[in-house]
């Protein structure tokens, strides 16, 4: 459609600056002495992560638009979500009402403005797509053994991770908010819950790419998933042995 070939390239591009920016920004801070390494689940670092996993799961349902006339809706609904997320952020680091070493700004004022533009934004996206989402409704049938499906289920995982983070970031708001006093959600409980989604995640960014569009049968793909799993446990044996010293510096 139209839509996704505009789309795809201006999805990729900020794609490709939020990715640049989160690898440069974990580099900086692992250097900076006490700023918690590549990653501590700052409030801040979740906040530019949020939208990157809403732009993955975009990036891929933009594919399967372009290649099959498939997740129409959904395509929309994640762009709605992606650029929601963005603002979503900015407000988080602009407004200070979340405490974290990362914030750059304390302006309440400021921090009014940007909600009130980003419920605008939102709930008139959100609004639209409710009255007039289903015109973009697709009508591709897809088989469960097919690439479509796949991505499908990447992009659930992926959306998932993004609501996990979410709810970490903000209970800790909303609970003092409520007068339910200070409560913290960690490094724990993201890992715990990344753990869960990312090994589904993984296997099916293995497989999906090996799958055909429409139709396909598991055994078209045994041979190649074999020589994979032979690999990925040679390699698994080998690498950590060979870069003990460099991944115990890295820790």
């Amino acid at each position: 459609s139209a839509f996704t070939r505009f789309a795809r390239p201006w999805t990729l591009a900020a794609w490709v600056f939020l990715t640049l920016g989160i690898v440069l920004g974990s580099a900086w801070a692992y250097y900076e002495l006490g700023w918690g390494g590549w990653w501590f689940w700052d409030p801040v670092e979740n906040a530019s992560f949020m939208p990157w996993l809403a732009g993955t799961a975009l990036l891929h349902s933009l594919a399967v638009t372009e290649q099959r006339a498939g997740f129409k809706a959904w395509t929309l609904l994640l762009s709605i979500c992606a650029f929601s997320l963005c603002l979503l952020g900015t407000f988080l680091v602009r407004s200070g009402v979340l405490v974290s070493v990362h914030a750059f700004a304390s302006d309440p004022a400021r921090g009014m403005f940007i909600l009130a533009f980003m419920v605008l934004v939102t709930g008139g996206s959100l609004l639209l797509f409710a009255v007039r989402g289903h015109r973009v409704r697709s009508r591709v049938n897809n088989a469960l053994w097919s690439r479509e499906s796949l991505l499908l289920g990447n992009n659930v995982l992926l959306m998932a991770a993004m609501l996990v983070v979410l709810l970490g970031t903000l209970l800790p708001l909303v609970h003092k908010q409520l007068g339910l006093g200070s409560i913290s959600v960690g490094e724990p409980f993201f890992n715990t819950m990344f753990t869960w989604l990312m090994v589904p995640f993984a296997l099916l960014l293995g497989v999906g790419p090996l799958v055909r569009w429409g139709r396909d049968r598991p055994r078209n793909i045994r041979k190649l998933l074999l020589t994979a799993l032979v690999s990925t446990l040679v390699l698994s044996v080998l690498l950590p042995w060979l870069l003990e010293d460099k991944i115990i510096a890295m820790t």
